[in-house]
């Protein structure tokens, strides 16, 4: 049975494989607003629906409101 990552669909024939690439996918890369942290989603959820920034010292939370993917965050160029 192939394992799919979720945020770039690449399939791997082991759960082993598909960790261990979702530890690099730079397609699941997330932003934290708050204070400005790029972490990987593992770091950010247990369960896909609650997200909190991994950095103790930040309080910033959910998807779509501190949190956001990396390829989402766009850049002002003055």
């Amino acid at each position: 049975m192939p394992h799919t990552c979720r945020d770039c669909k690449r399939t791997f024939a082991s759960e082993l494989e598909l960790e261990l690439h979702q530890d690099n996918c730079s397609e699941g890369q997330l932003f934290c607003d708050d204070c400005g942290e790029r972490f990987a989603e593992r770091a950010a959820t247990e369960d896909g629906w609650h997200y909190r920034c991994p950095n103790e010292d930040c309080d910033g939370k959910g998807i779509g409101e501190d949190i956001h993917k990396v390829t989402d965050v766009r850049l002002e160029v003055p």
